[in-house]
């Protein structure tokens, strides 16, 4: 890897941060580990949606055959009043392959430049190849990046699990456990 560029800099940082959002580690017992009082639901989902906003971007982390984390760069579409987030790609990508084998995934935000925060997302991906969908969220790039629109299929991911840091909402981490507040979203 080439760490004299920033890009690469970055894009090894989120790699790290989205494989490890995906691993549950057991944690040692301890005051500092007593949980932290119940964020406020509407102000994390506001939160969230502020730094969600701010980013062209997001990270889609999947899990390959061997259940490592595969890491690419996506384009969402803003996510809906569930917190519902829809993207678009080729249908016979490697994400898509694992999508079908294991729909667990997690979409990381991060807002690096403004020091904004981040939302990790942790949900179950569906695949969506219905035209009408398709036309209804349709793109201008997209004449050129799927000709006719052949070949294209909507990932749609549900969440299950939000986690957020919003420093300018004052959505922090706890002082005690550092953990960021996360909520867990409906019937999960």
């Amino acid at each position: 890897m080439n760490t004299h560029h920033p890009l690469a800099v970055r894009s090894a940082v989120v790699a790290i941060v989205c494989a490890a959002s995906m691993l549950v580690l057991p944690r040692a017992g301890g005051a500092q580990d007593q949980p932290a009082a119940a964020p406020d639901r509407a102000k994390v989902l506001a939160a969230a949606r502020e730094v969600m906003a701010a980013q062209q971007y997001c990270a889609l982390v999947t899990l390959d055959e061997h259940g490592l984390p595969q890491v690419r760069t996506m384009n969402p579409f803003p996510p809906d009043e569930g917190m519902v987030v829809w993207m678009a790609t080729h249908a016979t990508t490697r994400k898509v392959q694992q999508i079908r084998r294991d729909p667990r995934v997690s979409l990381y935000y991060a807002d690096h430049a403004k020091a904004i925060g981040y939302v990790a997302i942790s949900g179950r991906a569906e695949l969506v190849d219905d035209m009408k969908e398709v036309l209804a969220r349709k793109r201008a790039y997209w004449d050129q990046a799927f000709p006719g629109l052949k070949n294209i299929v909507l990932i749609k991911v549900v969440p299950e699990r939000i986690e957020v840091l919003n420093y300018k909402q004052g959505v922090v981490a706890d002082p005690a456990t550092l953990g960021a507040p996360s909520i867990a979203m409906p019937g999960k």
